[in-house]
């Protein structure tokens, strides 16, 4: 019987005469068609996200972060291995406004200690992540990664200190994100002068020119005090409290417009200390003061102020341009007037304005492109036949002028010595 039974099992299993033998599901010789069909990598995504932050408008900015990485996030983890990633990745996010095709606020309210929470439904189109993925790539490959110098002069109780805790705490901030510091070993003398004769607002523009020399981008400047309230004892310890206020402001150096002004006011810090003076708690109070402890989106430190605010204005610089200089050397003024001409013609370049002297034109502008997308520009015609591009800056470009040299300007004729036709003197 069991002969019987096992003979049965071995027929059942054996294929029929002519039957085709049967493919396991999902083998690799299965016809694409017959497969589940997967979302075209291109294929907008609609998601509802609900995020948090210290006013309205910053909860509906967070909001639209998380849609871009909930709608998007197979597509940013796919360049995880690049070069640049978190810098790059941080600047898409500071554009998700035009990176989310559209939006709507389902739902606002109140959020816990002082917040706002929203829910909103985004329309998140993973094509625009990787376009804009690709510029950014493009400028940080023609211009490398942004350079900024951080000027914060740091006093505890009037007395200036050696090194500002604030800084080193931005600059490594900054760094993080990706962002390249400018050493400032060639400029600490000069520093030190400018600190001397100036004050305030009337140094700006030394100190943003001394930046630029330095090879830095962006500047942030500012100012960090500390001074002691006294010592009180803080749930049974000791603490020496301080009072400490914080200002920055940050610059283009290639132009000195101010981006962004950032402060916080006069706010009271206490350390443990068992010294009313004491220049360490004077510190950890200016960082308490200034950056962040938490993850919540209250009113945000100074610091993510201005972390923010450099992204958001490289972010916008770099994706879709804003003011932006030409410097020309060596041209006459006929070149002049030809190279503002054609500036003129080109489409989303408006406002064309410009200086000539000694030789040199500077153009300033609006453009609704980088530098380095209109660099690119300027090697077609007609520039080509009027400039070579020289230097290319974050949103500054000089070239040289290759037109002819006009006939001012052309090599004297060798005087030919007298003959006996023509003496000489006549």
């Amino acid at each position: 019987m069991k002969h019987l039974l096992l003979c049965a099992l071995i027929v059942g299993t054996m294929p029929r005469a002519g039957a085709q033998p049967v493919e396991p599901v999902g083998s690799p010789d299965e016809p694409a068609a017959a497969r589940p069909a997967e979302p075209p990598p291109d294929e907008p995504r609609r998601v509802t996200v609900t995020a948090e932050g210290y006013n309205r408008d910053d909860a509906i900015k967070q909001a639209l972060r998380k849609a871009i990485e909930q709608g998007a996030g197979t597509q940013l983890a796919g360049y995880s291995t690049v070069a640049n990633y978190e810098l790059i990745r941080d600047t898409i996010y500071s554009r998700a406004a035009g990176v989310v095709s559209e939006y709507k606020v389902l739902r606002e309210s109140p959020g816990a200690g002082g917040t706002f929470e929203v829910t909103v439904e985004a329309l998140v189109r993973p094509s625009a992540v990787a376009a804009l993925w690709g510029e950014v790539q493009n400028v940080l490959d023609q211009i490398g990664r942004p350079k900024i110098m951080v000027w914060i002069d740091e006093r505890i109780d009037g007395q200036p200190a050696e090194q500002s805790v604030v800084e080193s705490r931005i600059e490594e901030m900054l760094v993080k994100a990706g962002f390249d510091l400018v050493a400032r070993e060639g400029v600490e003398e000069a520093r030190r002068r400018e600190a001397a004769a100036a004050e305030a607002e009337q140094d700006a523009t030394r100190l943003v020119r001394l930046a630029k020399d330095a090879g830095a981008h962006i500047l942030i400047r500012g100012r960090a005090n500390a001074d002691r309230a006294g010592l009180e004892d803080l749930y049974g310890v000791p603490a020496a409290f301080y009072n400490c206020d914080v200002q920055a402001k940050v610059y283009y150096t290639d132009t000195g417009r101010l981006l962004a002004s950032e402060s916080i006011p006069v706010t009271r810090r206490g350390v443990r200390s068992r010294n009313e003076f004491s220049p360490q708690a004077a510190r950890a109070a200016l960082v308490e003061a200034t950056f962040p402890r938490s993850d919540r989106r209250r009113e945000p430190a100074l610091a993510t102020r201005l972390y923010e605010a450099v992204m958001e204005q490289w972010a916008t610089q770099i994706t879709v341009g804003g003011d932006l200089t030409l410097e020309v050397e060596g041209l006459d003024f006929k070149g002049y007037i030809q190279i503002r001409k054609a500036l003129e013609q080109i489409d989303r370049v408006r406002a064309v304005d410009g200086d000539f002297a000694k030789s040199t034109a500077t153009y300033r502008f609006k453009a609704q492109m980088s530098a380095a997308v209109l660099a690119e520009r300027l090697t077609e015609a007609p520039f080509d036949k009027l400039l070579e591009v020289t230097d290319l800056k974050l949103n500054r470009i000089q070239a040289r002028s290759v037109a002819p040299a006009p006939a001012s300007q052309a090599a004297p004729a060798v005087s030919r010595p007298a003959t006996e036709s023509q003496p000489a003197g006549e």
